[in-house]
């Protein structure tokens, strides 16, 4: 039994790394570094797994230089952050280390190359935390259209129109939640069939250009 990763690396390739590679390891340390940390709840759920698999979790938070990091991280077998760097000097300083989870989308803030070198795992969490991103994108667009709640008229977002440029996880709810505001919705995505974007009520546009010329909330 397998978790497939991808790892977008130099080789552009995709790996699998098994349960059985780390239940053959006896000993495990594994490091949450956040300089912003995690909800509470979010933490006890990742000690829960980890200390239930008989390893030890280290905690790593609010760290304010980057000393701190390369001195927690020196035995460390795994590493879970956000968008901290993991940079070529962390992953040297990491002795121990097999495997990166960046908890979020992308892998921007990791040294792909630096882990590649190693034989190091990377992965990340695309899309959970999509519907976050999407309710805070709403949000702020509200707040923009009432003149950021000061006094003075504002205006409805109902019957506007929302451009959305690039359809992906967060993309794609922020078009749900704009079309039950009674907004109507366009996209510009060279990369999502157009049919997808129709089906889901959302006009697709043809270039970028179309896009931001016509609309008022992007």
């Amino acid at each position: 039994m397998g978790i497939l990763v991808m790892y977008p690396g130099p080789s552009r390739v995709k790996k699998a790394i098994s349960f059985e590679t780390l239940e053959n390891v006896t000993f495990m340390k594994i490091l949450v570094a956040t300089e912003k940390p995690f909800a509470k709840a979010a933490v006890d759920g990742i000690r829960e797994i980890v200390e239930g698999a008989g390893y030890e979790l280290a905690l790593l938070e609010k760290y304010a230089d980057k000393a701190e990091l390369l001195a927690a991280v020196a035995d460390a077998d795994g590493l879970i952050v956000r968008s901290d760097k993991v940079t070529r000097e962390v992953i040297d300083a990491a002795r121990n280390l097999k495997i990166v989870v960046r908890a979020g989308a992308g892998y921007d803030n990791v040294d792909l190359a630096a882990c590649t070198e190693r034989g190091i795992v990377v992965m990340n969490t695309p899309g959970q935390n999509s519907n976050a991103v999407a309710e805070l994108v709403v949000s702020m667009m509200i707040f923009i259209s009432r003149n950021q709640f000061t006094p003075g008229t504002g205006a409805e977002v109902s019957g506007k129109r929302l451009g959305i440029h690039a359809y992906g996880n967060v993309g794609r709810i922020v078009a749900r939640y704009g079309r039950a505001l009674g907004m109507s919705v366009k996209a510009f995505d060279p990369f999502v069939d157009p049919r997808q974007l129709e089906a889901d009520g959302v006009e697709a546009v043809g270039t970028v250009e179309e896009l931001y010329l016509s609309l008022i909330h992007i």
